[in-house]
């Protein structure tokens, strides 16, 4: 068994590392302050094929396996946690569902101009009634009698990015009386008539990654932007699913990595007693404790992102790995900063370190794209053999 990493994607992690230590990392507490989109930042993000790490270069990307994107997650995540959330929604949620369900044409018009970074994509499956129930949508899509177009109407929630979108991969039902099988996938272009954005949610954490309502009036999404056949919309959902959580597992490694590393330095330069901290039992389990499932998560997850790639060549599911890797990293994210908040006392619940920040951005890892409470279910029911 071989834990090493190919050279290909030690630069990638190199390359990931040095942008977000330089880039992300001085301007953080600033957007997360502000709430502003990073736009200088994603452009940059862009021309050094982040936005698109896995897409092939035919349609703009990097061309990259999944464990690169996994080690890219982290580094960008250890430095600003909401720059990791726009990275993972236009890789994960955006770009891999249309490679793996759109044709060719679907390719070269929705995936080339958001794996480059010039535009960015999204994916809107939530709706104000139906969170973890994704299948309960009353977003409509109704055909046109020539065919040519469906009308699409109705509201989606928490779309992540959706305030600066132009391409999103909607989900909508085409058929109401064959339930999950009777919900189909479109991608929209926000500039067209009938699309409107909702206010910007005002969120604890990821707070520069911006999330809106999205609303469809007589939306007309032309016949031929339907991702693969009608009634394929939720294996497409759940499908995009898996593989977005291994990017979320990333993403909550890098910050629980972060807290970490903040919480071993300060045990070594802060003094009580007539002593660095550090020396104490009481301060050196918990160090133990966080280094022993921040490694534990890493492993999970690069474990996941390893499968993917192969279950994706075989043309298999990576359900249970990617919801292990999402379900004990995010965890493993409020575990970790909680603990490095409580180790540095009064200055870790302070604004002037980015302590506090760490823990508010861990806490969404254990809620989007699956709950924890989903994840738990999703691996009972697949190991029970109930899929």
């Amino acid at each position: 068994m071989d834990f090493s990493l190919t050279e290909e994607q030690e630069m990638i992690r190199d390359a990931a590392r040095e942008f977000a230590q330089k880039e992300i990392a001085p301007v953080a507490a600033h957007f997360d302050e502000t709430g502003e989109f990073p736009v200088e930042t994603v452009r940059k993000a862009g021309e050094l094929g982040f936005m698109g790490i896995e897409v092939p270069e035919e349609y703009g990307g990097a061309g990259l396996d999944a464990v690169g994107y996994a080690l890219l997650m982290e580094e960008i995540a250890a430095a600003d946690a909401a720059h990791s959330t726009i990275i993972s929604v236009n890789n994960s949620l955006y770009c891999n569902g249309i490679l793996e369900f759109g044709s060719d044409e679907q390719k070269q018009k929705f995936v080339t101009p958001i794996a480059s970074g010039d535009l960015i994509g999204a994916y809107a499956l939530t709706e104000p009634q139906s969170g973890s129930d994704a299948a309960n949508m009353r977003t409509r899509a109704v055909r046109s009698e020539d065919g040519s177009h469906y009308v699409i109407n109705g509201k989606k929630s928490w779309i992540t990015s959706g305030p600066v979108a132009r391409y999103i991969v909607v989900f909508a039902v085409t058929d109401p009386e064959a339930g999950a099988k009777g919900i189909s996938a479109f991608v929209i272009d926000t500039e067209e008539p009938g699309f409107e954005r909702g206010k910007t949610e005002p969120k604890l954490g990821i707070r520069a990654s911006a999330t809106c309502e999205i609303e469809l009036n007589d939306y007309r999404c032309p016949a031929e932007n339907r991702l693969n056949e009608e009634g394929a919309g939720f294996r497409i959902a759940m499908t995009i699913l898996d593989a977005g959580r291994v990017g979320i597992a990333a993403q909550a490694v890098g910050i629980a990595r972060a807290a970490y590393e903040a919480s071993v330095r300060y045990s070594r330069e802060r003094e009580a007693f007539g002593a660095p901290i550090g020396s104490f039992q009481m301060i050196q389990a918990k160090i133990a404790d966080m280094k022993m499932r921040l490694e534990a998560a890493r492993l999970l997850t690069l474990r996941a992102a390893w499968n993917k790639s192969r279950a994706h060549a075989a043309g298999l599911r990576n359900t249970t790995e990617a919801a292990c890797a999402k379900l004990f990293a995010s965890e493993t994210a409020m575990f970790v900063t909680h603990q490095a908040v409580q180790l540095h006392g009064g200055m870790g619940y302070s604004r002037e370190l980015p302590l506090e920040r760490y823990f508010r951005d861990a806490k969404i890892t254990e809620i989007y794209e699956g709950t924890s409470e989903i994840q738990r279910m999703v691996i009972a029911r697949q190991e029970i053999g109930l899929r």
